[in-house]
């Protein structure tokens, strides 16, 4: 190892040490809510079109409707706790209400439940979203906000990894049984809102006295313009990532037993867990914009591999290259919007970010559903290549804002 690269990992390691156990324990949440969740999602696809006998359109518009309610429902969150000037309640009642549906799943008996299953889970992670990520900047050093950021996001990641492993080894245990195996998710559930509850602050961010309209044009003015490219520019980069049950469908197309599918999330995540931290502590110190560009090379590159995939081991190559662009881009993302966002304006931001992105995947999804339907999967990758494509050139073409509130 040279002398930078120790350099650098020491400086990880400083960072690491220097942000406060409530961070650590958002984290820790972060993961044990994930390790439940992927744990579903990681068969849910296979769950719906198999068992269910849902279309890969059907599949395409339940994820979209999902993620886009999540999104809409982040921007209400988000505004209440800015009006508020607290955020913990809304998020221990976000993840309060994800793990109160996990039961929905294996008890669905027909797409009707698992529709209605989603979108209760997905407004939990919409209710918690908005107020998480700014209650993670109230809380982080603002030299150090990269560093927290990635690392909740490869704790979340870490979780993300977990859950398919558990999916895998409960699925050889109980004989394919899909139903059980939904039903493992509970406990970690609970145990994330545990953590939650007893270990995570609520922080002073602004007397009573400084409450105001929940919404107004004035407070979107105040967010400013540095702000607004930052959301168009994450709204190009979400057009051209569906949804990663696009990932188990291919896994699945290519002859990947029904036992193994979750492999392709756990390859996903491993990668994601493992370079998340490493790149929010390098958007601490280095060129934003780069490490975006970055990140939709490398997206571009798992689409194509996807596109063209014959064999599991491909499939696998482009699941880790797509886990390696969301550790580039997702929680760089945040970083920017809290170093944009006023303080008592940051869950207003998170949340608005959050809508346009989660439109952007709704669309996206949808449009990856019918490709797929009439064209096959290869014409869905390749769609998402040029929608990467495109927000590389966006992206290339301005300056991204840094100055932080």
């Amino acid at each position: 190892m040279d002398p930078s690269e120790r350099g650098m990992t020491r400086s990880w390691l400083v960072a690491l040490r220097r942000l406060s156990p409530s961070i650590w324990a958002l984290g820790l949440t972060s993961l044990f809510m994930d390790i439940s969740s992927e744990l579903v999602h990681s068969l849910l696809p296979i769950f719906m079109s198999s068992v269910l006998g849902a279309s890969i359109l059907t599949i395409g518009v339940i994820e979209g409707i999902a993620e886009a309610t999540a999104s809409v429902t982040k921007v209400l969150s988000g505004v209440l706790s800015d009006y508020w000037s607290k955020r913990k309640s809304l998020v221990v009642f976000g993840y309060g209400l994800s793990a109160l549906t996990k039961p929905m799943f294996p008890l669905a008996s027909s797409i009707g439940w698992i529709a209605a299953a989603r979108f209760f889970d997905r407004m939990g992670k919409g209710v918690r979203g908005a107020p998480r990520d700014a209650l993670m900047a109230d809380l982080a050093p603002a030299d150090l906000r990269g560093a927290a950021y990635g690392l909740r996001q490869a704790l979340d990641s870490v979780g993300a990894f977990l859950g398919p492993v558990l999916a895998i080894a409960f699925m050889a245990l109980l004989n394919n049984d899909i139903r059980g195996v939904f039903w493992v998710g509970v406990v970690s559930a609970l145990v994330a809102v545990a953590v939650l509850v007893t270990a995570v602050p609520e922080p002073n961010i602004g007397p009573e006295s400084a409450r105001r309209t929940p919404i107004s044009a004035r407070d979107a003015r105040r967010l400013g313009p540095g702000y607004w490219l930052v959301v168009t520019l994450a709204a190009m980069v979400s057009l051209s990532r569906f949804s990663e049950a696009f990932l188990v469908l291919r896994a699945q197309h290519v002859g990947i037993s029904i036992t193994f599918v979750p492999i392709v999330m756990i390859v996903m995540n491993a990668v994601y867990a493992i370079a998340a931290y490493p790149a929010g502590s390098a958007s601490d110190k280095h060129s934003r914009r780069t490490l975006l560009l970055l990140g939709l090379i490398v997206l571009i590159a798992s689409d194509l591999v996807l596109a063209t995939a014959s064999s599991v081991g491909t499939v696998l190559a482009g699941a880790a290259l797509w886990g390696l662009h969301m550790a580039l881009t997702q929680g760089l993302f945040s970083r920017l919007v809290a170093d944009i966002a006023p303080t008592e304006l940051r869950g207003t931001a998170f949340g608005a970010f959050n809508l346009v992105t989660g439109v952007s995947v709704l669309l996206a999804s949808v449009i990856a559903g019918a490709l797929w339907n009439s064209l096959g999967p290869e014409a869905t990758f390749f769609a998402g290549a040029v929608f990467a494509a495109a927000a590389a050139m966006g992206l290339a073409a301005y300056r991204i804002p840094t100055a932080a509130a």
